[in-house]
């Protein structure tokens, strides 16, 4: 939104269940006024948002504390929220598409975020030096191939390190 960090107030706020096992820190938060309806029934109320560093395929997200300022109803049935307003009920309508888009979008952010969690936990367990260096015994392996092999280095940093006997024929089945 092109906010400076430097408006945000200080929160120790976090959140769960955004992407399944792991928690989002807020950044800190911020207050915007917050309007509903139309000129002649609105509704105006000053909200606090918690601002967290991550991508979503939402901008804003309001709960509870939201509802219960506007004390708005919303309706997930029919992507409706309902809240009295000077002149009547006002009511906010969405896009039933535009909700399954973002759904989806939303779902396929959470499953990258959650391969690249994976993948750093993965990276934090392994030794590289492990993987780098082969660990073939010296000894010659009773296995003969039955068809023509090369020897190939498979390893990328050291060519001096044993080479693999790649076949160079496949048995017809």
């Amino acid at each position: 939104m092109g906010i400076p960090v430097s408006r945000l107030s200080k929160s120790n706020m976090q959140f769960h269940g955004v992407i399944p096992r792991k928690k989002a820190k807020s950044i800190g938060k911020i207050a915007f006024d917050v309007v509903f309806g139309k000129k002649w029934n609105f509704r105006k109320e000053l909200l606090t948002f918690e601002v967290v560093d991550f991508h979503s395929a939402y901008h804003t997200i309001l709960g509870r504390p939201a509802y219960a300022r506007f004390m708005a109803r919303p309706c997930y049935v029919y992507l409706e929220l309902k809240m009295p307003g000077p002149s009547g009920v006002i009511t906010v309508t969405s896009n039933r598409k535009l909700a399954e888009e973002w759904l989806q979008k939303g779902s396929q952010i959470a499953d990258e975020k959650m391969a690249m969690a994976e993948l750093d936990e993965y990276k934090k367990a392994v030794d590289w030096n492990d993987l780098l260096n082969s660990k073939k015994p010296t000894v010659e392996s009773a296995f003969l191939s039955a068809g023509e092999t090369n020897p190939v280095h498979v390893h990328p940093e050291d060519p001096s390190i044993a080479p693999t006997n790649i076949s160079m024929t496949l048995e017809s089945k």
